[in-house]
Order: structure tokens, then C-alpha cells, then sequence
């Protein structure tokens, strides 16, 4: 009986160490199946701004250039003044008045002669080409990033709203098109109350807000 007893207890024991063991295993696949691969292609987008795929690359943007499995020439770069970019093997390349998919495939044609199948992501890490600004009777004048859809109000909010001496009745927003300024007029406290919603207009690169 007793012996009867002692051998039930080991086989109780050897299968409680087999489902631990299992346990584990499954624990540490599921933590595995987690981390990202060393091998995964670069190809997803970087956290950055949000932008339309028909975007056009601008001088002063920060582009992550990511080439799969070449840890040397991926990297974060900017666009410089004249429109160009600098890239191992390739030296200047034009990123200016490109999309981030068209700019992909005019590296990828160019690291052809140097690299089998070369697989090339960009992406535009901060957008420094489109900027808006607000000047005047503001807390915070300045330049801004320009936001997808970007309005007045946006722009006055980025600004961190008004002075006491500002005239919110008088704002304008300056304009240049066709090589002439043009003033567009926008009423803050009638916006904001529904009477002109019309005059809250989205922002173009390059427009002024005028808190006077």
C-alpha cells in the first residue's frame, strides 16, 4: 500500500514539472513572438508626423531613410536648402518636389550598381518646409509646423491665444499669390460664435496671421 501511495505521488509530481515546464515554454514563445524580429525589414513607417502620401518633400525636412538589411547607409537625414540630401554611395541626391515613395524608388534605381535588390523605405520625420506664422498681440509669435487641414483658429491656438491689448475683431491673414499680397480678414470673436464660420479658412505654407 504504501509503496502504491510513493508512486502515485511521483507520477502527481512528474506531471505538475511537465505542465510547469510548458508554462514556461509558452511564456517565454509569447514574449519572444513580441520583441521584433532582428531580420524585420525596415519597411514600416517611423513615428512621425501623419502626411499624405501625395506629399512633396521641402528643404529643411528631416527624412528617415531605411534600407533593408544596409544598417550603414540607413539613417535620419535633412534636407538641406538647396533641396538635396547626402547618402553613403550615392553622395547628393534630390529629395525637393518629391513624394516619399518617389524619392524611395530614384535611391533604390541609384544603390542598384552597389547593392543586390535593394528595399527602400522613407519616410518624412519632421516636416520643417511647411510652416505657417503669427505675429502681433499673441503670447507666442512665431513660425509653426503646418498641420494637415490647419486653420486660423489652429494657428492662434499654437500661438497660445491673445494679449489683453489684442483687437480679436481686426485679425488678418497675409497672402502671397501669383507674386501679390493679398490680405484675407478674419473676425475672432465672430468665428468663435458661429456668425462667420465661413472666414475661419485652412492656412497655406508661407501665410501670416496678423493679431493686431
Amino acid at each position: 500500500m504504501r509503496q502504491t501511495i510513493l508512486i502515485f505521488l511521483a507520477a502527481g509530481l512528474a506531471a505538475a514539472g511537465v505542465l510547469a515546464n510548458s508554462g514556461i515554454h509558452a511564456l517565454q514563445d509569447k514574449t519572444e513572438g513580441a520583441k521584433p524580429s532582428k531580420n524585420q525589414a525596415p519597411g514600416s513607417p517611423s513615428q512621425g508626423p501623419q502626411v499624405d502620401v501625395a506629399y512633396k518633400i521641402g528643404p529643411q525636412d528631416m527624412l528617415q531613410i531605411d534600407v533593408w538589411k544596409e544598417p550603414e547607409i540607413t539613417r535620419l537625414v535633412p534636407v538641406r536648402p538647396d533641396g538635396k540630401i547626402t547618402l553613403p554611395l550615392l553622395n547628393d541626391v534630390q529629395a525637393a518636389g518629391l513624394t516619399p515613395m518617389e524619392l524611395a524608388v530614384v535611391i533604390s534605381d541609384g544603390l542598384k550598381k552597389y547593392i543586390n535588390n535593394p528595399q527602400v523605405t522613407v519616410s518624412v520625420s519632421t516636416i520643417n518646409s511647411r510652416r505657417v506664422y503669427v505675429t502681433g498681440e499673441v503670447t507666442k509669435p512665431g513660425a509653426f509646423p503646418m498641420l494637415p487641414n490647419m486653420t486660423i483658429l489652429h494657428a492662434l491656438t499654437s500661438a497660445g491665444g491673445f494679449t489683453q491689448f489684442a483687437k480679436i475683431k481686426s485679425i488678418y491673414v497675409l497672402r502671397v499669390e501669383g507674386g501679390k499680397q493679398t490680405k484675407v480678414p478674419f473676425n475672432y470673436k465672430a468665428v468663435v460664435e458661429g456668425k462667420k464660420p465661413e472666414e475661419n479658412i485652412e492656412l497655406q505654407p508661407g501665410d501670416t496671421v496678423v493679431v493686431p
